[in-house]
């Protein structure tokens, strides 16, 4: 019998069950893909990911939900470089590169307020317009096209994943979201595998910016992702591009989680060039467990 040894880190949190889940696999060179779909899917994590040896790079990181292989998982990035970080598999190394679908992306380390910070670039923001029903959208997250903030255009959005950005104007309202998943390709015409990530200028948390939830696609196997990596970097890249088109740089926190009980943060960076803006995200994260998969 094989058993895979997974890490269960939570991301963008100091406290155990809080944050965002991520299964970590590491020294996953012999797995097949096959394998690693049905670790993901026995694992039951909105994503796990497996860290594999590079040729060109430190590492090479694959994520898989339940449902299928993704390009690019924040939270994943953080859980499973905080887990090599902190058993000493990096040595003393502060900046490393990762190969990933989407590219080779950067990584800083650093020590931020007592804690290790892990900071990564995402992949070059990409935007397309959603000209679907905007009425069935708000219904299938549970509210009122009235609930919509539509001075902000709804688009498609990202940094490695797509994500559908929805601006809500009051924060009371997310309380009230019931995500009807399995509606949402029907909806979602000009990207059917998307998520969708309500977002809001009001937080619980004064020292945040953005407040969010996030939707999973149906395809994912996931209902909902708690805090988000990949989709807050899209959000300070919408900010750049349709909110504020005079700021040339902007560093700010994502608040998310809250109506789930997984209050996390996730701190975005981003700096508009002449063709493009790169966009940063980091957080930290916190073991929890060991798990056990059998795969025979």
């Amino acid at each position: 019998m094989t058993r895979i040894t997974v890490f269960h880190y939570d991301a963008f949190s100091k406290t155990p069950d809080k944050g965002n889940p991520a299964g970590v696999v590491l020294n996953a060179n012999n797995l097949t893909e096959m394998e690693m779909q049905r670790i993901a899917y026995n694992i039951g994590f909105n994503e796990t990911v497996f860290v594999l040896n590079s040729e060109n790079t430190d590492l090479r990181l694959r994520y898989f939900t339940p449902g299928h292989e993704i390009n690019l998982c924040g939270h994943a990035t953080m859980g499973s470089l905080y887990c090599l970080k902190t058993r000493g598999l990096l040595g003393d190394k502060e900046t490393i590169q990762i190969e990933t679908n989407v590219g080779v992306l950067p990584i800083t380390f650093s020590i931020v307020d007592d804690e290790l910070s892990i900071k990564m670039k995402q992949d070059q923001p990409k935007f397309i317009t959603f000209n679907g029903d905007v009425e069935k959208l708000a219904a299938s997250m549970g509210v009122t096209i009235d609930d919509l903030d539509q001075t902000m255009p709804i688009v498609y959005g990202s940094t490695g994943t797509w994500t559908l950005i929805v601006p809500v104007k009051d924060l009371r309202r997310f309380h009230d979201m019931k995500p009807e998943n399995k509606l949402f390709p029907d909806i979602l015409t000009e990207n059917p595998r998307s998520s969708i990530h309500p977002i809001c200028f009001e937080t619980y948390d004064k020292t945040a910016f953005m407040h969010a939830r996030h939707f999973s696609s149906p395809y994912s196997g996931t209902t909902e992702d708690s805090v988000t990596g990949t989709a807050s970097g899209v959000m300070g890249a919408y900010y750049l591009t349709y909110v504020n088109q005079e700021l040339g740089f902007f560093k700010f926190t994502v608040e998310q989680g809250q109506e789930i009980d997984k209050d996390g943060r996730v701190h975005v960076e981003v700096l508009r060039k002449p063709n493009n803006i790169d966009v940063f995200i980091s957080g930290t994260a916190v073991f929890v467990r060991e798990l056990e998969i059998d795969l025979d």
